[in-house]
């Protein structure tokens, strides 16, 4: 199967933490680590996990933290299209305190990959499936040529501009950011999906259809929640792209959700890969 992410990448610092400090307290981190993220980083990692190996289609700082983003990608399983920018590669400072939470600051302007970018744009006609995070018209028309295309509202006015049908929208029911209103994006995509966190979420698809699921349960305690929406963006574009129903991406999904806020960081938990196994065997069976 094969899958790939058109997204942006920041170069994250996390600082763990007892709490967010207040003004003018002076707070001591319990432990500090970096990690390349940002929501193209996480979701091409985790697309990784699911299929063996994702690609990524970005824009990077071309200096020595843009070089050692990419480097770090690659390591984890992701083959890295960039296209090298002049300004500095964009990093974030996240406090994640003792329940959890992530709070984050970002330092500098998104860098995103446009389709006058010299990337390999053709090789997402030969993608099962394709999440994009972050590109201009052009890449989302480069990406709309996979069989299956997943989108956050956080693409911004490009979403609306492309031109394009997506097979799902997924957003933060929560977050202010991720807001989506009915015709907002022309032609409407033919599935929206809001999470909800430990409440699950609900999805409306293009024929008015609703639906309801339930969060997975934890496979440990919860110690970072900074990367479940991706990954759980992510796990939704696998499955469609692997032909589950919806139900059972959605379970799917939420699993890598679940998943991801047991580690530090979004890279720090494993995924159930038997489990995930036994859902796509399970698929299979009942396609016979």
């Amino acid at each position: 199967m094969l899958v790939a992410v058109v997204g942006h990448v920041e170069f994250v610092e996390f600082l763990q933490v007892s709490h967010v400090p207040v003004a003018g307290e002076i707070l001591h981190t319990q432990g500090t680590f970096a990690e390349p993220a940002g929501g193209g980083g996480v979701a091409a990692v985790q697309l990784a996990r699911l299929a063996g190996a994702a690609t990524l289609f970005t824009a990077l700082g071309d200096d020595a933290l843009g070089r050692q983003a990419a480097e770090a990608l690659e390591n984890r399983g992701v083959r890295v299209h960039a296209a090298w920018r002049e300004t500095p590669q964009r990093r974030a400072v996240t406090f994640v305190d003792d329940d959890g939470e992530r709070t984050i600051t970002v330092i500098g302007e998104r860098a995103q990959p446009v389709g006058a970018d010299a990337l390999p744009w053709e090789e997402l006609a030969d993608c099962d499936a394709v999440f994009v995070t972050a590109g201009d018209p052009a890449a989302l028309r480069a990406a709309r040529l996979a069989r299956v295309l997943v989108a956050t509202p956080r693409v911004g006015p490009s979403l609306a501009h492309s031109g394009v049908e997506l097979d799902a929208l997924v957003l933060s029911a929560r977050d202010p950011g991720e807001r989506y209103d009915p015709g907002d994006v022309q032609p409407a995509p033919r599935l929206v999906v809001a999470t909800a966190g430990a409440a699950g979420g609900a999805y409306t698809d293009s024929e008015g259809r609703h639906g309801t699921w339930r969060a997975a349960p934890l496979p440990g305690p919860l110690v970072d929640t900074y990367g479940a929406g991706d990954s759980f963006a992510a796990g939704l574009t696998f499955g469609l792209g692997a032909g589950l129903d919806l139900d059972d991406a959605l379970e799917l999904a939420a699993s890598c959700g679940a998943a991801c806020v047991t580690g530090a960081g979004p890279y720090g938990a494993p995924l159930d890969t038997g489990a995930i196994a036994a859902l796509l065997h399970r698929r299979s069976g009942a396609g016979q």
